[in-house]
């Protein structure tokens, strides 16, 4: 077997029927920390920020500022097309233990081969992170990701059960990268007496914890159909005390009186009744 055949097998197989696929790998200059257990179980300022299509960004860090003491390899392992085969390791700590917590690419594609030596938790089975000092929820922060919210004197109108439920020319237009843009209106400007506030609550990692609302219009209960940041993070003060309806399950929302078109999303009805996806992030 030549070199070249050797060269050529470290290649990813999965950019050849997929040259668009994006896997980019960056130094961070945040230091991020994990705990298990009340315990820090990895802490490093030499971290590994991995963005990939189609995924929410994760962090690497290197096995030296790892508690690899704290880590016991298991015979779990996957493959991706466009890194290579995974290795697990458990986590245990105290009377903690968790299994197959964290993974490593040991032998990662040519394209990947960045991440070689680092690992990478899984976010929710951890117990709290850490950029800096200050906790982190979901999943870690694109730097390349905006969120603006933006005051506009254009008419929204939310129409839902054949019912006008709320209509604003004051609402805030939040345009996030990636995601529909979304209409917060202030509750003056909604019909809150269709509005039952309910038990869910889900976090964005740009914007904080959300509550939510349903709705009873035209005979029928549309359950978690909107949503509000009663605290939002610092990054996002100008959605306090504001609500949103999901675009893509209300019946229409007409912009200065244009109806704007429906797009088809994760939290789409149907979907959400079909899928069972990561956790909510609007």
């Amino acid at each position: 077997m030549t070199s070249q055949t050797n060269q050529a097998r470290k290649k990813s197989p999965g950019f050849e029927k997929h040259p668009g696929y994006m896997v980019h790998i960056e130094n961070s200059p945040r230091r991020v920390r994990v705990e298990l257990g009340g315990e820090t179980i990895a802490d490093s300022a030499n971290m590994l920020l991995l963005r990939e299509s189609d995924h929410v960004p994760v962090y690497y860090f290197p096995r030296d500022d790892v508690r690899m003491d704290h880590l016991s390899r298991t015979e779990q392992s996957t493959f991706c097309p466009f890194k290579g085969e995974a290795s697990y390791w458990s986590v245990s700590i105290g009377d903690k233990a968790v299994e197959d917590a964290v993974w490593s690419y040991e032998t990662p594609f040519e394209e990947a081969s960045g991440i070689k030596d680092y690992l990478a938790f899984y976010w929710n089975k951890m117990e709290r992170w850490f950029e800096e000092d200050e906790e982190i929820f979901v999943h870690p922060r694109d730097p390349y990701k905006r969120v603006d919210a933006i005051k506009s004197s254009r008419s929204v109108k939310i129409v839902l059960g054949g019912e006008t439920v709320a209509e604003s020319s004051n609402a805030t237009f939040v345009f996030e990268t990636g995601m529909l843009t979304r209409y917060y209106l202030p509750v003056d400007d909604i019909k809150m007496a269709v509005l039952t506030r309910s038990e869910t609550t889900t976090r964005c990692p740009y914007k904080g914890i959300a509550s939510y609302w349903s709705v009873e219009a035209g005979g029928q209960v549309y359950d978690d159909i909107v949503w509000s940041y009663p605290e939002p993070l610092p990054e996002a003060p100008k959605l306090k005390n504001l609500l949103c309806f999901f675009n893509e399950n209300v019946d229409a929302i007409l912009i200065d009186g244009e109806e704007q078109v429906k797009a088809q999303t994760k939290w789409s009805k149907f979907l959400a009744e079909t899928l069972d996806g990561p956790e909510h992030i609007v």
